[in-house]
């Protein structure tokens, strides 16, 4: 009966012999990320638990612990990753978006869930996509505590997938981030992406692979790379620069610049009243965005507002404190740029 079961499985697409492999191909990525806290013993536990009473992050160390979290994706980047067939970059990606998301309020992660759905489980596929995560997670201290692969035929293409993740992080109650100290004349301090990090990829491919009529191995002029390394080029992690910095309590307000640009995300960030004026020439525009725009005939607004611009990152601090902040974050390896100005007002200007 039961293996007359899984056949018939099989035959409607969901092969639970390929579910068991890629598990077993996870599991020594899995366990890389454990750090102590960890209470889930082994992979397949149906919830994974954490105590906040012992590692590093934990609630014992820290005052009045507040939770943070946050849910995301990495977009249509993943059908660069489909294309060029390399799958060991985009987990990377998706951890980074999300630590970057909690660390604008201050929180450092503790956690991290992953949902993984594809049209035909490829074993190699799920382990190349793990070890991205667990790379991410490792590097940033934060365990991959769970998570679901789902094989489901007819909802997606057999050799594509969907990928999300979901991270919890903590932080103290008295060092919450959240714009209530910013004011008029605090500084702007940018900090450089590596490429389109993993926003305005629907409009990125739609320029340099259909209306070019590019393949991903097409070299791209003045950028001196392929279409797929550098649509693939990874999303930063700001966490490790920007840690020690946070402790010194001079930073009033930070952005993620992801999908809306300096544009959107900034004034996500202010208090009422408040509007910032950011200086374009204040950093050079890398090659790739000039290209995507001259290609694409695109008008500065939408550039602005689609991409990040060659800045993955904005602190905000007071102006007498620009300067330290801007040699700590140099010190730590950040290349930094003074791009604007906190001024009256409401949403973003350029200059």
């Amino acid at each position: 009966m039961t293996n007359h079961t899984r056949d018939a499985y099989a035959e409607a697409g969901v092969d639970i012999a390929a579910a068991d492999d890629a598990v077993q191909r996870m599991k020594k990525h899995i366990a890389s990320t454990r750090v102590p806290g960890v209470l889930t013993s082994e992979v397949g536990s149906f919830g994974g638990m954490f105590a906040l009473r012992d590692g590093e992050r934990s609630g014992a160390s820290i005052p009045d612990p507040v939770l943070v979290s946050s849910i995301d994706g990495v977009g249509t980047k993943l059908k660069v990753a489909f294309l060029t067939g390399r799958h060991d970059t985009i987990g990377k990606d998706l951890v980074s978006h999300c630590v970057n998301d909690i660390l604008v309020q201050g929180a450092r992660p503790l956690f991290f869930l992953d949902y993984f759905a594809t049209g035909k489980l490829s074993p190699e596929v799920a382990e190349a996509v793990v070890k991205g995560l667990s790379e991410g997670c490792v590097e940033t201290g934060c365990v991959l505590i769970g998570g679901e692969t789902a094989e489901m035929p007819g909802m997606y293409d057999p050799q594509e997938y969907d990928l999300a993740g979901c991270i919890i992080g903590i932080v103290d109650r008295s060092k919450i981030i959240d714009g209530r100290k910013v004011k008029e004349g605090d500084v702007l301090l940018g900090l450089k992406s590596d490429g389109l990090h993993t926003n305005g990829y629907s409009l990125a491919r739609k320029v340099l692979l259909y209306d070019s009529g590019w393949s991903v191995k097409t070299v791209l002029p003045d950028v001196g790379v392929t279409v797929g390394e550098a649509l693939l080029w990874p999303h930063r992690c700001y966490l490790r620069p920007l840690d020690k910095l946070l402790n010194l309590d001079i930073v009033n307000a930070m952005a993620h610049i992801t999908g809306g640009g300096l544009t959107d995300n900034i004034p996500r960030t202010l208090p009422a009243g408040l509007g910032v004026q950011i200086d374009r020439s204040s950093w050079t525009v890398p090659p790739i965005y000039e290209l995507i725009q001259h290609m694409g005939g695109i008008p500065d607004s939408q550039m602005l507002h689609a991409f990040n611009m060659g800045i993955g990152f904005v602190a905000i601090v007071s102006a007498g404190d620009a300067d330290a902040a801007a040699i700590h974050l140099t010190a730590a390896g950040e290349t930094v740029y003074r791009i604007g100005e906190v001024v009256k007002g409401t949403g973003v200007s350029y200059r």
